[in-house]
């Protein structure tokens, strides 16, 4: 049986986007995947009594190394800020390219902790921050200083010891360029060395705080209990910045959402379901109800999706218990018609997720095309007609040919960078100023406009005779042409419209990350937790592949 993969137009909407959720493709499932047989070390740890001083840890495999260097700085309270135009932090960290030298790491330490405007050279390949926890990270000092493991609850509540505030690469700021590394193998994964030094700080944090607990108390400290480290990750706060990521990179969003269509096409042709694989699937499904419970957040917004969420998984588990035989052919195929007339877009897209599990060979395949080269599409092919270019508008995108923006609704926000904050930002159009520092993020309304002016132009003439005349569109015009290559390249929405939540687009994102909670303190930034569960360096060799959906407490 061929099944069809999902159209663009239902797959695209930002309220389905929204709901997507962590995956066996999400990139630091798959970085642990790809690094799990290499040789993990802590190359040095020179920390003073207070916690303060620079480490480092490698991951190596044959003549391939790669050393994240931590710097650890005394901060006062009052200069301590998760915002981008902050100037000091905790810690500052780089990822770099071998075994640094100490005149490598001695370079470093004058140039990491001034991050955006240090000197970093292309052996740099990312470069970050982080902030404490204080009331955790103090918290758990003190219990391991006077021999007691910390309070649970209060750790289950947070869910991390330091918090990025930012993670760069491909050649920001003098980093390595990525037509250095992008033929490396093992980094083919989108966003994979971020990966790398996000985990690799989770490791630096337990190591800190043991080391100054041990520092605080010699005769009675103790370490922080394996488990509880393992159900601690590294905490982030992410605001509409994320969001212009997704619109400026249409093949790279294409080709996240190809590699999860495709999937689920395939997933949706197995014939016959084997034993190991319906057992392995529903024993996820089980398990992940623990963690959608544990989700911690005072978000109306969020708590009425988990709430909804939880309810569907209980009608589908009582589905699959009573009325359903996965004997049955194409049983996956089955039961995604069954979710599509009988629960929300939140849940149908988390079970798209979870239908992946048992299906390796399905997946790993699909991980290295999850990458783009965007340069090579860049070019209008201006020799094409008018006539060629409406139809791949009518084609594309139907919906938003179909959006009045001459109602006030349709225009209702704009997006502008903030001179404050130095981040993306979203205002009303109608009662805020800076509306003519608009940024190009509007393409539903940008597209409309191209329809408009192509319709007043004749049928024959090329895309070149057009632009002299329409330079201004330059921009949609080239989007248009990538989207008749690259289907799942446009978010079939309006970005500015009245009724957008942006954190559909941020949860999008950060589902592709592999983000496992999200906890909205507005409808423009939420909180997150990276490798919460994860398995520790130490236990990457044996660790369960499906470890996301055990308990987290």
């Amino acid at each position: 049986m061929k099944i069809q993969l999902r159209d663009p137009n239902y797959v695209m909407k930002l309220s389905r986007l929204g709901s997507f959720h962590q995956s066996k493709l999400s990139f630091l499932r798959s970085f642990l995947k790809e690094f799990k047989d290499w040789e993990y070390n802590r190359d040095l740890f020179n920390l003073d009594k207070l916690g303060y001083g620079t480490a480092v840890y490698s991951f190596k495999k044959e003549s391939r190394v790669y050393s994240l260097i931590c710097f650890a700085n005394e901060l006062n309270e009052n200069e301590r800020s998760d915002r981008v135009i902050a100037t000091k932090w905790d810690a500052a960290f780089t990822l770099y390219d071998g075994v640094p030298t100490k005149k490598d790491i001695e370079r470093l330490r004058q140039e990491v902790p001034k991050q955006e405007v240090g000197r970093l050279s292309y052996k740099e390949l990312t470069l970050s921050r982080a902030n404490k926890s204080v009331r955790v990270f103090e918290h758990v000092v003190e219990s391991l200083s006077n021999g007691r493991q910390p309070d649970i609850k209060l750790l289950s509540e947070v869910g991390y010891l330091y918090r990025t505030t930012a993670v760069y690469g491909s050649g920001k700021f003098g980093l390595a360029d990525r037509f250095r590394i992008k033929d490396r193998k093992e980094i083919c994964g989108p966003f994979r060395l971020e990966m790398m030094l996000v985990y690799l700080v989770r490791q630096f944090t337990f190591d800190q705080v043991n080391h100054t607990a041990k520092n605080k108390n010699p005769k009675k400290a103790i370490n922080l209990d394996l488990n509880i480290c393992k159900n601690l990750g590294i905490g982030n706060s992410t605001g509409l910045g994320m969001a212009p990521f997704i619109v400026n990179h249409p093949t790279l969003l294409n080709n996240w959402i190809y590699a999860r269509e495709l999937a689920l096409k395939k997933i949706r042709e197995i014939k016959d379901v084997k034993r190991a694989d319906e057992t392995l699937f529903k024993d996820c499904l089980k398990k992940s109800l623990s963690n959608v419970t544990s989700w911690n957040t005072e978000s109306e917004y969020q708590l009425k999706k988990i709430k909804s969420l939880l309810s569907d998984l209980d009608k589908l588990i009582s589905f699959l218990e009573n009325d359903f035989n996965f004997s049955n052919d194409f049983a996956f195929n089955k039961i995604y018609l069954w979710l599509e007339e009988n629960v929300g877009e939140e849940c149908i897209e988390y079970i798209v997720s979870m239908m992946m599990e048992p299906y390796d060979d399905v997946v790993d395949p699909l991980i290295g095309t999850m990458s783009s080269e965007e340069e090579k599409y860049f070019n209008i092919p201006t020799d094409r007609t008018v006539l060629e270019l409406k139809n791949i508008l009518k084609q594309k995108y139907s919906d938003i040919l179909n959006i009045d923006f001459s109602k006030k609704e349709s225009n209702q926000n704009f997006w502008f960078i903030s001179k404050n904050k130095e981040e993306p930002r979203l205002a009303d159009r109608f009662s805020e100023n800076g509306s003519e520092l608009e940024q190009p993020l509007a393409v539903a309304r940008d597209i409309k406009k191209l329809y408009e002016a192509l319709s007043l132009s004749e049928n024959d003439i090329s895309i070149a005779e057009f632009l002299v005349d329409n330079s201004n569109l330059r921009h949609v015009v080239r989007r248009a042409f990538i989207t008749e290559k690259f289907p799942y390249a446009e978010i079939q929405d309006n970005t500015i419209g009245k009724s957008i939540v942006p954190i559909d687009m941020l949860r999008l994102k950060l589902s592709f990350f592999g983000a496992l909670k999200f906890d909205p303190r507005s409808d423009k930034w939420l909180r997150i937790c990276m490798f919460q569960g994860a398995p520790l360096p130490e236990q990457l060799k044996n660790y369960n592949d499906q470890w996301v959906y055990e308990t987290i407490n």
